[in-house]
């Protein structure tokens, strides 16, 4: 599957006003789905406890109006429209976007095999703008370099955001679907309702997540006009009600009315602010899903048609309560479909089960992508990658994820059955995401955009007292629901930490025993033992040196491949890697050896070929890099280490068509003949083999005897296939060791290993030609 070439082309986002509104349309349904169906839900949450009652004062109506309109404006408004959607990385947004952008900028990054090459990178790009040494910019990337805790520190804020998006993808569609639902109070008594309701959720819930591995983009094309179509909704019931029952319901936008509803309600009042917050869930997602769309775009589509829709809707809900308050409007808890005139409520009983719906496969698809991102930062153990399309990138699938999700959001559903304590949940992880928003913003200003620190201590203290106000209002319903987010997050945390913290130190344990080159070169060119046919892949984590399970298969096996490729796949703090800068391709030991270290690059964002495209890559980079190499045959051993760090950027096929191309076909096809601009390098006829393989070179006067031997004889290897050996490990932790680290070691992290993706290689490796190797690490 290979996406690569459509994903930087879509890069370059045209600038043209058809293509802009284009993608404002499309983003109305994937980044909008959950913020447009908050109305279903907002002013029923509020009003659900016993924290403020609806009076004939309209004082509670009118402040909590107030109250969402200027949330709705300050928040998703202003500071994700205007200010957040600005930090983009490399055009890719969401919480390890900020993170990507303070690793390369303050060098705190929490991946072990960084290299100085990686900054070479033509995506590793910083501005040339420089902070005083003397600055208090400069001293705060200083401080947070030279201190372990604070880069800890800093990745753990990470984390917890991560964890309460992870979080939020079960708690959503649990929200939204039940509210959507609700609607049905009106067409049968309550006492029925009460059985109806859970059940058909959870129908609704289990044929959502069931539908997940078929991909969004089989029915993406309706998610736009669902959404349109509910935001067209609501806004006209909205402006209907405006001007059936209080025309004078702008007044209350005033912050005046904030006031009146907090020196009235008091502590209830500020409690209540956990319902509010709701308001603004799903704004997060314009910052999460900016990849996949353009800053204009998404701030098009929020000013010209989500924010003026919610705001009429909202509007329309309090001028309908403020003139009903009947014991009727108090039995139904305010809900919103009490405002709905009674003979459209079916039709929008219709569509807003859709929105809940197009709304809920969007943060479970961003929760999928997420996982995808930690994944590839050592943050999460490897999970299996489905990706849903083969033209449209960044969807993917996650079988053990969806049904956790699934059992997770079912359970919270059937065990809370109302919306008071779902909204109470859903609100604290929300607002938590925002708050570690801020926090990561204000270093963003300072060391990515290099703003003074006055600047960003605004921006948190402007932007982190509102989010904080809220945040205690939910914290305070610890009891109602607010600890089903705290719950997860903290199980989710582990797992990521445990993780984490076991992938370093193997990586450690790695380093320390590598092998020397002096070693390798007392084997000789045979290695000491047969050299048979074919290409031997060791896969290892190492950027540099030979690593220890080399020496333990040598020693084990009589017998080896006639060309060794160390192939090292890592992840770097960038989105995207260009194919063109995807290899780094080296020699190990003299090149009569034929041992090559291969160093496969890719973004956290990144889609991973399968393969049968990976393996032609691989190999055709080992022949590019032979034929543009000026790296010698003999030399000391410093030099041949010396040597081992010059690493050659080469691309995949696809991107140096004015180097040597790879040719692949049965054996029995028909051989195209080539033409006189090429030579081509042919294997001499083998028989029962599985592939024809040539290389066609480009004519050049530089290319001698030695060099044309040493591509027919990595041709012929190919032909005879690829074999790949890969390490098992099994960590162990110390005689001596600390309890809480043998606890981590040899229970946490190796019941993470057993339960997960055995390798690091993203894609399927045939059965038939894999070898593992075990070795037991002592840590």
């Amino acid at each position: 599957m290979d996406l690569e070439t459509g994903v930087y082309q879509n890069r370059a986002k045209v600038d043209s006003w058809k293509t802009v509104l284009t993608l404002a349309y499309q983003s109305l349904g994937v980044v909008y789905g959950d913020l447009s169906t908050s109305p279903l839900y907002v002013y029923q949450s509020t009003f659900a406890g016993e924290d403020i009652q609806h009076t004939e004062t309209n004082e509670e109506i009118y402040g909590v109006l107030s109250f969402v309109f200027w949330t709705l404006t300050l928040i998703p408004l202003l500071k994700y429209v205007f200010i957040v959607l600005k930090a983009d990385d490399n055009g890719e947004g969401g919480t390890f976007a900020l993170y990507s952008l303070l690793c390369r900028h303050a060098r705190v990054s929490s991946l072990p095999n960084f290299q100085l090459a990686d900054e070479e990178l033509s995506q590793y790009k910083k501005d040339n703008k420089k902070l005083c040494n003397t600055g208090l910019g400069s001293s705060l990337k200083s401080m947070l370099e030279r201190h372990r805790v604070l880069q800890r520190f800093l990745l753990v804020l990470a984390l917890v955001g991560t964890c309460m998006v992870i979080g939020d993808g079960v708690l959503t569609p649990a929200i939204s679907v039940f509210s959507a639902i609700s609607g049905l109070e009106f067409s049968m008594s309550r006492e029925q309702h009460k059985y109806v309701e859970v059940p058909v959720a959870c129908a609704i819930l289990i044929g959502l997540f069931a539908l997940q591995h078929y991909g969004t983009h089989r029915v993406g094309f309706l998610f736009a006009p669902v959404v349109l179509t509910w935001l067209f909704c609501i806004s006209g019931i909205g402006i209907y009600n405006i001007f059936r029952w209080n025309p004078h319901v702008y007044k209350a936008l005033s912050p005046y009315y904030m006031y009146q509803f907090l020196r009235k309600t008091q502590r209830g009042g500020w409690m209540s602010l956990g319902g509010i917050l709701l308001c603004i869930t799903g704004s997060e997602a314009m910052f999460a899903d900016l990849g996949h769309f353009s800053q204009l775009s998404i701030q098009i589509a929020f000013t010209s048609v989500v924010y003026p829709a919610l705001i009429l809707a909202y509007m329309g809900q309090a001028a309908y309560l403020s003139m009903h308050h009947s014991p009727e409007i108090q039995v139904h808890r305010i809900g919103f479909y009490v405002s709905v005139p009674e003979k459209f409520r079916w039709p929008v009983l219709v569509i807003a089960i859709l929105a809940a719906v197009v709304g809920s496969q969007a943060i479970i698809t961003g929760t999928f992508s997420i996982i995808k991102q930690c994944s590839a930062l050592g943050c999460f153990p490897k999970v299996k990658l489905v990706h849903t399309s083969s033209k449209i990138h960044g969807q993917i699938y996650i079988p053990e994820i969806n049904w956790i999700l699934m059992l997770l959001c079912l359970a919270v559903t059937i065990g809370f059955r109302d919306t008071k304590r779902l909204g109470n949940a859903s609100g604290l992880a929300v607002i938590t995401v925002m708050l570690v928003t801020t926090c990561l913003m204000s270093l963003v200003i300072v060391l990515c955009w290099h703003q003074s620190v006055l600047l960003a201590f605004c921006f948190v203290v402007f932007f982190g007292t509102i989010e904080a106000l809220y945040f205690s209002a939910s914290l305070i319903k610890f009891r109602e629901g607010a600890w089903v987010p705290i719950a997860l997050a903290f199980v989710f945390l582990i797992v990521m930490h445990v993780w984490h913290y076991g992938t370093l130190k193997r990586y450690e344990f790695d380093v320390q025993n590598k092998v020397s080159i002096n070693w390798l070169l007392n084997l000789g060119p045979s290695l000491g033992i047969v050299r048979v046919n074919g290409i031997g892949v060791i896969h290892t984590e190492l950027v540099s040196g030979i690593p220890a399970i080399f020496s333990h298969f040598v020693t084990n096996l009589p017998a080896f491949h006639q060309v060794l490729v160390f192939v090292c796949i890592k992840s770097v703090p960038i989105p995207h890697v260009r194919p063109e800068e995807r290899f780094l391709v080296g020699r190990i030991g003299p090149k009569e050896y034929r041992i090559y270290r291969c160093i496969v690059r890719y973004g956290y964002c990144d889609v991973h070929k399968d393969d049968m495209e990976f393996e032609k890559d691989l190999v055709c980079s080992i022949a590019e890099f032979i034929r543009s190499s000026s790296i010698g045959t003999n030399g000391t051993i410093e030099e041949l280490e010396k040597d081992e760090d010059k690493m050659a950027v080469v691309g995949t096929c696809s991107t140096h068509e004015d180097g040597i191309q790879i040719s692949e076909h049965d054996i029995n096809s028909t051989e195209t003949v080539g033409t006189s601009e090429v030579r081509e390098i042919r294997s001499p006829p083998v028989m029962q083999r599985r592939k024809k393989v040539r290389f066609i070179v480009p004519e050049s006067p530089n290319i001698d005897t030695s060099v044309r031997e040493e591509l027919r004889e990595l041709m012929e290897a190919r032909e005879a296939g690829i074999a790949y050996i890969l390490g098992q490990s099994y960590m162990k932790a110390k005689q001596g060791s600390s309890m809480i680290k043998k606890l981590v070691i040899n229970y946490g992290y190796e019941f993470l290993r057993r339960n997960s993706r055995v390798t690091s290689y993203a894609f399927s490796l045939p059965h038939a030609s894999t070898l593992e190797v075990g070795m037991v690490y002592n840590v």
